[in-house]
């Protein structure tokens, strides 16, 4: 193979080079067209010095390693084309086709070009007496290919359940080389390739465009882009897809209020083809008497009454399928309140405004119960709430509210009592520090401070005492202090034990 190439490139550069005393063939390298055009294959003979005879020129094609004669021409015996070729080659200067040509240039013209013209073609020159000389052209035919782009079915329906499908196809058919296709969309989908090499040696180009057909992408715009060497083809489709109606019934703001007038609902349906049939209905209920339905529409007549609310359905059948939409009517006793500008509440701007104003109504209710809260605790705590046990008797021996023994003259240390006493002891008198001494003071067993005992008793209580009574003295009744508050009962209490 190495050989072969090699033999091939010096007898390419023995083709080009000048011949001896200067003469030469000079050629395009290559040459191109398309299918149908017309092209010229120059070929110009330099004559040298001195001068050679012109004998024949003859064209061929290189096909193979084999050649094929094209055209000839010959001074004596004029020009001749050989099939398949004669009736689209021809030599271009008219020189070359008179009794006495002149074949310095003998360029060839081919027209209506053909995908079996590809070939390289050899220019011979034969000479007396230098001998034969010859050059080389590269010829390339190009076919540019038919584009066209299609909807995949004239019907696209968007069924249940739903599922992708091919709903445009471009194509770029019968190109040489091979064309580049691309789509331009908004719609989310995605496309697949395919080429195919067809026998005359051109290849054909198929792309479709996948989605899932639903309402959104009816009426969307899908752009083929084809591109084939340094041109550009577009084309463009307007998809038609059919789908069922899509319910919306419109007409109830949130504010139907009893013996409001002219109030409606609406069956709006989205559909493709168009709705063919509307049916209303109440559901788990008859729809009120005074109701008149004009094609999409209920039209409630009279006042609103509480017969109105229900939840009402509205059916949109087209050729594709049914769809229902429904909506739920309350009915208020007054109506609501309305914004600034007079126009109703919508349902949702109502409730919205509901939620606020109880959440601020919530925090408010919060905020009173702390502070009322805070107010019994501050009263309670500067109002006195104990019991007895924090009371103080002029007289007796009482506890105060911190539970310590209130101050009492010096009680005996001794206590006897006599051996004949069986339940209940006297106690005798005992001379000695801190006791009673007999002629102090007079003893009198039935002195009203005798009868008040040890530790305190309530005035209302009533209870005698016999002599048997434990017989302790006290100090003569003190003064109220000033920061004593004098009771009902006969008790104080002082200032300083309240709660602060």
């Amino acid at each position: 193979m190495a050989m072969l190439a090699t033999f091939w490139i010096v007898l390419l550069v023995a083709l080009n080079a000048p011949a001896g005393n200067g003469q030469s063939v000079q050629t395009d390298p290559s040459k191109s067209g398309f299918v149908g055009d017309t092209v010229e294959l120059r070929c110009v003979f330099i004559n040298g010095k001195p001068p050679v005879k012109i004998s024949q020129v003859t064209w061929q094609k290189l096909i193979n390693g084999t050649k094929q004669n094209v055209a000839t021409a010959n001074p004596d015996l004029g020009v001749s084309v050989l099939p398949p070729f004669k009736d689209r080659v021809s030599f271009k200067h008219p020189a070359v086709r008179q009794r006495s040509p002149s074949l310095e240039d003998t360029t060839i013209a081919f027209s209506n070009l053909r995908l079996s013209d590809e070939a390289a073609y050899i220019c011979e020159y034969t000479t007396f007496p230098a001998g034969n000389r010859e050059n080389m052209v590269n010829l390339t035919v190009f076919a540019r290919p038919v584009t066209k782009m299609t909807l995949t079915s004239p019907t696209i329906v968007a069924r249940t359940p739903k599922r992708k499908m091919p709903v445009a196809t471009c194509m770029s058919a019968n190109g040489k080389p091979p064309s580049v296709i691309k789509w331009d969309t908004t719609l989310k989908g995605e496309a697949t390739f395919q080429e195919t090499r067809n026998p005359n040696g051109t290849v054909t180009v198929r792309s479709n465009y996948i989605v899932l057909p639903s309402r959104e992408t009816h009426r969307q715009k899908l752009t083929c882009i084809v591109t084939y060497r340094a041109e550009q083809f577009t084309d463009s489709v307007i998809l038609n897809v059919q789908y069922e109606p899509e319910v919306k019934i419109e007409g109830f703001d949130g504010n139907w209020y009893l013996n409001r007038q002219d109030v409606k609902l609406t069956c709006n349906a989205d559909a493709n083809p168009a709705v063919t049939v509307y049916q209303w209905k109440l559901l788990n209920g008859s729809l009120p008497n005074n109701i008149e339905i004009k094609n999409n529409t209920l039209f409630f007549k009279g006042p609103v009454t509480y017969e109105f609310g229900g939840t009402y359905v509205c059916d949109a059948t087209n050729s594709i399928g049914t769809r229902s939409g429904l909506v739920e009517v309350n009915v208020t006793e007054f109506p609501n309140s309305l914004p600034f500008d007079g126009r109703e509440i919508p349902l949702e701007e109502h409730n919205s405004g509901a939620v606020i104003g109880g959440a601020v109504g919530g925090v408010a209710l919060l905020v009173a119960a702390i502070a009322l809260l805070v107010f019994f605790l501050r009263r309670r705590q500067r109002t006195f709430k104990g019991d007895y046990s924090t009371k103080k008797h002029v007289f007796g021996n009482g506890y105060s509210k911190a539970g310590g023994m209130t101050a009492h003259p010096p009680m005996p240390k001794n206590l006897q009592y006599p051996d004949d006493s069986d339940d209940e002891k006297k106690p005798a008198q005992i001379s000695g520090p801190g006791g009673f001494e007999g002629g102090d003071r007079d003893f009198d067993g039935n002195s009203e401070d005798l009868k008040r005992p040890y530790f305190t008793v309530d005035e209302g209580e009533s209870r005698d005492y016999d002599e048997r009574t434990l017989a302790f003295q006290y100090d003569p009744e003190p003064e109220i202090a000033d920061d004593m508050v004098s009771q009902t009962d006969g008790s104080v209490i002082s200032k300083k034990e309240w709660y602060v």
